[in-house]
């Protein structure tokens, strides 16, 4: 087969099952292209996309202005390494710290290096600053987790498809229950070596789950007493999705005028991926300010594709469609109705038990064992009727579109869902 040969889906699907590793059980859907809200397969059915590449798609599909950016860049430079300087990294540097309000950014490529960047900055803080004695430092995370899948990240999670027998696991994490000031107070307590709470804003994997409204602030305030640094991982959260620039959206410029009235908290450390980029590119950063940041010199990390002069560009030009569009707002309001919909349909229904989320990153919880295909019969139906989506788990369905999306676009969806999930009644 010629590499240009025009692919059928089962052609495509054979293929990645014989050549590639089985390390994703993908909805057998092969797609080709993508526009804004949409996303085509190779025999040109149209979907909605409601999935967004876990949220990477914040801007749509294909965006305009971050191609043009993407595009034009790799046709002057587009990559140095970091043995020497880039005329794009420090545009890019000045752009994102100012527009999240921190001294420093550290440039990466994916959300989970990001990660592994962030435990290394807190670590090394807690050594030469908190002055913790060396290889004592513990980072307090959350059960049912997930900021990745290298070693150090599933060694303290709690899933045991992501862990098991990959050991033996990475010491230095002590897990507690998410949403738990309790046990958060309690750890920081008993333990004088903590140096870190590392946590999501909002658990997108886990079944998009919420805590207190409360919950971040109060969190923030109890490591600011103990001197710990407060990690927020806002790869899928971050950028829009939730209403909000930020999830924590604090000392943010944020123009959604939503935000008032809700708690803000600034992270110590400011972890970003995914929709950094609009999807066009793997662009990830760990952002701070120099009390924390300065403690990284020169040999102590690095990436030779971290920083380079096309992520730099894709990277100003996704943050200008962010700011420019006002995704923030859009996804709040589109949010709100998304749920007040799926609220009136599921007041009538016993096959969903309720919609949560914040922004447009919601999901809906489907009446059945967690163990069960319920929520993936219910994504193939989603698929066949033109929309797609994915299970987090076997009852939890996500949904999380671009926020480019219309009004009346979004209702589309939310009829053919309404519709979908009456064929499960």
């Amino acid at each position: 087969m010629a590499v240009l040969d025009q692919l059928t889906s089962q052609d495509a699907m054979d293929l990645e099952n014989k050549y590639g590793a089985h390390n994703y059980h993908p909805l057998p859907v092969v797609l080709s292209k993508g526009d804004g809200v949409y996303v085509w397969d190779v025999e040109g059915k149209k979907y909605y996309d409601f999935l967004s590449a876990y949220s990477a798609v914040n801007q749509g599909h294909c965006h305009p202005k971050i191609v043009g950016a993407m595009v034009d860049q790799a046709k002057q430079l587009t990559l140095t390494s970091r043995a020497f300087y880039n005329d794009m990294l420090g545009k890019f540097e000045k752009y994102a710290s100012e527009f999240f309000h921190f001294d420093k950014l550290l440039p990466m490529n994916t959300g989970a290096e990001a990660v592994e960047t962030a435990l290394k900055i807190c670590r090394k803080w807690a050594y030469e600053v908190k002055g913790i004695d060396e290889n004592e430092a513990e980072i307090i995370v959350c059960q049912n987790n997930f900021h990745g899948r290298t070693t150090t990240i599933i060694s303290f999670s709690n899933d045991p498809v992501a862990r098991k027998n990959f050991g033996p696991y990475t010491n230095g994490f002590i897990k507690i229950e998410y949403d738990n000031l309790q046990a958060l107070q309690h750890t920081l307590e008993n333990n004088k070596n903590v140096a870190g709470f590392l946590v999501e804003p909002i658990q997108g994997e886990a079944g998009v789950y919420v805590p207190s409204e409360d919950y971040l602030s109060k969190a923030k305030a109890l490591c600011e007493k103990h001197n710990v640094l407060f990690i927020a991982d806002e790869v899928q959260t971050g950028i829009a999705r939730t209403g909000r620039l930020l999830a924590t959206c604090g000392n943010c410029n944020c123009e959604n005028k939503n935000c008032s009235g809700t708690p803000e908290v600034k992270p110590d450390i400011l972890i970003l991926g995914k929709a950094l980029s609009g999807g066009a590119y793997p662009v990830s950063a760990v952002l701070a300010n120099n009390p924390i940041m300065n403690v990284i010199k020169p040999g102590n990390h690095g990436s030779t594709f971290g920083g380079n002069p096309v992520a730099a560009a894709v990277a100003m030009a996704a943050l200008d469609v962010v700011k420019d569009e006002n995704l923030a707002q859009k996804a709040f309001d589109l949010g709100n109705l998304f749920r007040a919909e799926l609220n009136k349909y599921i007041e009538t229904t016993e096959l969903v038990s309720l919609v949560r989320g914040k922004g447009l990153l919601n999901a809906i919880v489907i009446n059945d064992d967690e163990d069960s295909e319920t929520a993936w019969n219910i994504c193939m139906a989603l698929r066949d009727n033109g929309l797609l989506a994915k299970p987090t788990h076997g009852n939890i369905i996500r949904f999380a579109p671009p926020l480019v999306m219309t009004e009346q676009e979004l209702l589309d969806c939310v009829q053919i869902i309404i519709s979908t999930l009456k064929q499960f009644e």
